[in-house]
């Protein structure tokens, strides 16, 4: 662990901090988005296919719709990504003709993190081999709880320097951590140790994403840049459905962080069922297109 580390990790909010940050939230966060905000969310969206079920044709299924969508909408923008599991990776790489649109694959024993470091390693790098852009890892997160913090921080630098230039995802799972410290000191560690992204949950647990968890993260990435001058992408995943809920996280990285994290190269929701929510929201009728 870094010196930095030692230094950030007294920076944690208190209760009271996130209630009233929250409070300061949700009396700004619009009831009615206008459709430059929600294009905007829907250029964050992961399209995600997480499923036991999940084989090659309907990953090709769910690729074609996202390489059909300019054609039909011609004047909203794409999903920022496509994120399926590191064997199918090459299926998407080989079916993608959508423009701007980034191959994302959950990696290192997904989702429970539990095999040997080595084999998370290699497996993170073939899916980078095989064409993903972007990596999701969990952290070990019996290994956090045990309070053994070198040992998380090692597997995501280890696995980060196996990638490279491309992007890593952190999962923290959030609703397993107990206390919002824990989601701060897991936040930290992860971009201390090289994150590209922090990201709240796997959506394989009972809890996944909360606005408070999300407020805790974005005041992390906060404090890591006062201090870096990094900047550190957030992205909320699981349980994300509604309209209301993608406005909810937008405006909480707009108030913690500011618009320079709106854009999908900083502010992701990791989503199957939101897209079709929030596209219909903007046509201003149903469309099942995804």
């Amino acid at each position: 662990m870094t010196k930095l580390y030692e230094k950030l990790i007294k920076s944690c909010p208190s209760e009271s901090e996130i209630r009233k940050g929250l409070k300061k939230v949700a009396s700004s966060t619009p009831e009615v988005a206008g459709k430059h905000l929600l294009m905007q969310i829907l250029n964050s969206i992961d399209l995600t296919s997480l499923n036991t079920t999940d084989y090659k044709s309907n990953i090709i299924r769910l690729t074609g719709t996202v390489n059909s969508f300019q054609g039909r909408f011609s004047n909203i923008p794409n999903v920022a990504a496509i994120c399926v599991y590191p064997n199918f990776v090459p299926v998407v790489k080989e079916k993608l003709t959508a423009k701007n649109v980034k191959i994302a694959a959950v990696a290192g024993s997904f989702p429970t993190s539990q095999t040997f470091r080595s084999i998370k390693i290699a497996e993170c790098k073939m899916a980078v081999d095989e064409g993903a852009d972007e990596i999701d890892i969990v952290i070990p997160v019996g290994a956090f709880l045990g309070k053994d913090y070198a040992f998380v921080a090692e597997e995501i630098q280890e696995i980060k320097d196996a990638i490279g230039e491309r992007q890593l995802k952190v999962i923290v799972e959030s609703g397993l951590l107990g206390d919002y410290e824990q989601i701060f000191r897991a936040s930290m560690i992860a971009m201390d140790a090289g994150a590209d992204f922090i990201k709240t949950s796997t959506g394989k647990v009972s809890i996944s994403a909360t606005p408070e968890a999300a407020f805790v993260m974005c005041k992390a990435i906060s404090d890591f840049y006062a201090e870096t001058g990094i900047m550190v992408g957030f992205k909320a995943a699981g349980g994300i459905v509604t309209v209301a809920d993608a406005l909810l996280y937008h405006q909480i990285v707009d108030q913690c962080l500011g618009k320079e994290w709106l854009s999908n190269k900083f502010f992701r929701i990791g989503a199957s069922r939101l897209a079709n929510n929030i596209l219909s929201e903007i046509a201003g009728e149903r469309h099942e297109h995804y």
